[in-house]
């Protein structure tokens, strides 16, 4: 800590303290530009915000939950946490101005901890589409809402503190392409949506690690746009497995050079099932994933939307960088069973 005793001097010249106020209004204009980009984000997308409140049987015994969501489109189409509304039998919406619908669950995602509800009302919805997950950097703004009551939008703020993580989930299963942010997450924001300074949705709130100093996750938004999609094309996600999990890293200038290719990005292996498709196929740990059947890998994302169903049991060429040697496999994924 710093020894404040230097700070007290005796009988200040007041023409000394002077160059002081510049900077103390420049301070009020960079907090009053802070305040202001909060307030517009939460203006523009509280509104989409609902609160999410479910019934559930148990035995003889009836249940309820409660979560918030963000609805999508102007039709009705919401996203959630898939803990919310698991096993629910009713499912209610209300915004933030206190009217409530009755709600659809269309699909669930465990995998993901996504679920796409479909509310029943007839009338046009404030409604706040998805952003391009993959623009974000670390250090950029998170802005995280919450409808846990119903009445206003709760809302913190802080900012990406990394991409492309993976997170275990409460079915002990590996939920890739995660935003880690200290934006903190209020009980009942779960299924809300995280937003970026520019009014985007760039994530699905899901997590929180108690004890951690408010080290908070949200599932990408290009992540959630595929699982969507699949859920409204075919009512799940069928999606191949090949036994790894993954963390979106740079690749080195100088290694893209000696390899021959444009990759900024690409996912490297945190680690893999022994009994897994990868590693049967001779992957590794730290391997740098950078394509897959010759498409780019430049994420996570791209990782998880590239084994969709149509590479289910067919050969797939994955091909990585190890210890900055561009690398060939090949490995048959197979159909990631559904999360217990």
């Amino acid at each position: 800590m710093l020894d404040t005793s230097v700070a007290y001097i005796l009988d200040p010249d007041p023409s000394d303290a002077m160059p002081a106020a510049p900077e103390r209004a420049d301070d009020r204009v960079l907090l009053d530009a802070y305040s202001e980009t909060v307030s517009s984000v939460v203006d523009t997308v509280g509104p989409a915000v609902v609160r999410v409140d479910t019934r559930a049987k148990s035995g003889t015994e009836t249940r309820g939950g409660t979560g918030s969501g963000v609805v999508i489109s102007p039709d009705g189409f919401v996203l959630t946490n898939a803990h919310v509304v698991n096993g629910a039998r009713e499912i209610r919406l209300s915004d933030t101005e206190g009217r409530a619908t009755e709600a659809r669950l269309l699909g669930i995602d465990p995998d993901t901890d996504l679920a796409l509800l479909r509310a029943d009302a007839a009338r046009s919805l404030a409604f706040a589409p998805l952003g391009d997950s993959k623009s974000l950097r670390r250090g950029h703004m998170a802005i995280a809402i919450g409808n846990p009551l119903g009445f206003e939008s709760t809302v913190t703020a802080g900012v990406i503190s990394a991409l492309g993580r993976s997170l275990r989930a409460t079915s002990d299963r590996m939920i890739e392409d995660v935003i880690q942010t200290d934006a903190a997450l209020n009980p009942g924001n779960s299924g809300g949506p995280l937003v970026s300074s520019r009014g985007e949705v760039i994530g699905i709130n899901t997590a929180v690690i108690m004890g951690a100093q408010g080290i908070c996750f949200a599932v990408a938004s290009n992540t959630a746009n595929h699982v969507l999609s699949e859920i409204i094309l075919h009512g799940r996600v069928r999606r191949g497995y090949i036994g790894v999990a993954a963390q979106t890293t740079p690749v080195p200038r100088r290694q893209a050079l000696a390899a021959g290719i444009d990759n900024r990005f690409g996912a490297m292996l945190t680690s893999l099932d022994q009994d897994g498709p990868a590693s049967q196929a001779g992957l590794l740990s730290h391997d740098l994933v950078v394509r897959l059947d010759g498409e780019p890998v430049t994420g996570v994302d791209d990782l998880v939307r590239l084994l969709d169903r149509n590479r289910i049991g067919k050969p797939v060429g994955i091909e990585v960088l190890r210890l900055g040697r561009l690398r060939s496999f090949e490995a048959v994924p197979t159909e990631r069973r559904a999360a217990g």
